[in-house]
């Protein structure tokens, strides 16, 4: 597994993914502040995906920043992205760029092409268009066990996972 993360974490590059670099500068910022604005919940959507991301600006801006500063202070999964997914324009996907800004030895950005991949290693059943928190919680549940196994970081794990789904799928995303 490990020479698998290793491979596909230096082709995660060559696809379409959330910049890891972007992701790092707006953990800085959630870190200092220990909340986010509604411009930055923009940006992070708009890396995430740029077809919902406009929807972010219909939060009122103390929403965006009570929302973000309550969910820097749960603990759990669940809660967090539950919190994050009461935003307009993120759904669980996009709520995890935000847990993976805040804490990516903990979180990672997650997909239908994560999913694809932890099914692909036979570690899910079952192909998901969609996903919520529930299946964000098992999806992380896996990638964490990869992660200690491997020494990557569960951001990582993800990064690379997402990478093996551009890589070895046959035919389109949905």
């Amino acid at each position: 597994m490990k020479e698998l993360i290793e491979q596909y974490l230096d082709y995660y590059s060559k696809t379409q993914g959330v910049l890891p670099e972007k992701l790092e500068e707006f953990g800085q910022k959630y870190q200092e502040k220990q909340h986010l604005t509604q411009e930055e919940l923009y940006q992070i959507a708009y890396e995430s995906s740029t077809r919902s991301a406009h929807h972010v600006k219909r939060n009122p801006s103390k929403v965006c920043k009570d929302v973000t500063r309550n969910v820097y202070r749960l603990d759990d999964d669940f809660s967090q992205i539950g919190l994050l997914t009461c935003l307009k324009g993120f759904k669980a996907p996009t709520a995890s760029c935000v847990l993976a800004a805040l804490n990516p030895s903990k979180h990672a950005v997650v997909d239908t092409r994560v999913w694809a991949s932890l099914e692909r290693l036979d570690l899910l059943e079952g192909r998901k268009e969609s996903f919520d928190a529930v299946d964000y919680v098992e999806m992380m549940k896996h990638i964490r066990s990869i992660s200690e196994d491997t020494g990557f970081s569960p951001v990582e794990v993800g990064y690379a996972l997402f990478a093996y789904d551009v890589d070895k799928r046959e035919g389109t995303l949905h």
